[in-house]
């Protein structure tokens, strides 16, 4: 079900991109933008064996990137740990939430980073992103505090 991905699905995942930024904003979530995350972006993630597909009967229905911390907007909160990954871009198509791929994503994350032997996996969403919140305080992540360059809410989950 979860596979790394690979070139042969950038098309794919652009058209899921789109997808995903339509339902936050008709959600009033204003995370991503028409041109954020781009073809570039997954391209990037790809090259770095750092993106993961959950392709259903041929069909991408969800993603997730897992890189190294390298953030520097991440020093604006205070974390307990340095020595981790971090989630971005996480993906489900609208026509399949609540279907449990999320938390899927989200297992295979922290199995991923913790099989690296990382100490942590830290993770930033939107204030109004409540989905994403409830998902990733569900598995167990602390909210660590605001980013006020990204505008956005970092949380933590440590090993």
């Amino acid at each position: 079900m979860i596979r790394l991905g690979t070139s042969a699905d950038l098309d794919e995942l652009h058209c899921l991109a789109r997808l995903v930024v339509k339902n936050l904003k008709d959600n009033g979530i204003d995370q991503w933008s028409d041109s954020y995350p781009s073809r570039d972006d997954f391209a990037m993630d790809i090259n770095r064996n750092a993106l993961f597909v959950v392709d259903l009967d041929k069909t991408i229905v969800g993603s997730i990137t897992v890189l190294p911390e390298n953030e520097k907007f991440y020093h604006e909160v205070e974390w307990d740990c340095t020595d981790a990954y971090v989630v971005h871009r996480l993906m489900v198509s609208p026509d399949h939430h609540r279907m449990g791929i999320g938390t899927e994503l989200f297992r295979h994350a922290i199995s991923y980073t913790t099989s690296h032997h990382k100490k942590a996996l830290k993770v930033d969403t939107h204030p109004d992103n409540f989905r994403m919140q409830a998902l990733i305080c569900s598995l167990g992540f602390k909210y660590r505090g605001y980013i006020p360059s990204i505008n956005r809410q970092g949380y933590e989950l440590q090993f």
